[in-house]
């Protein structure tokens, strides 16, 4: 159990990590699209959390 959580902390730090944008791409182009989506898919939702959080502080 606690690989699985450290797991998904060190994967959800890299996703975050500006700096693993500009790495070397994969050769396989649909992994490539994978990763993306998941990196945009992390954001929208830490995005979404931020908005309810201040909507529900401002209530």
């Amino acid at each position: 159990m606690f690989y699985f959580h450290a797991m998904f902390w060190k994967r959800l730090a890299f996703y975050l990590n500006p700096l693993t944008l500009f790495q070397k791409p994969d050769p396989d182009l649909s992994l490539r699209f994978m990763h993306g989506i998941n990196r945009i898919s992390v954001f929208v939702f830490l995005i979404c959390i931020g908005v309810m959080v201040v909507r529900a502080c401002s209530r």
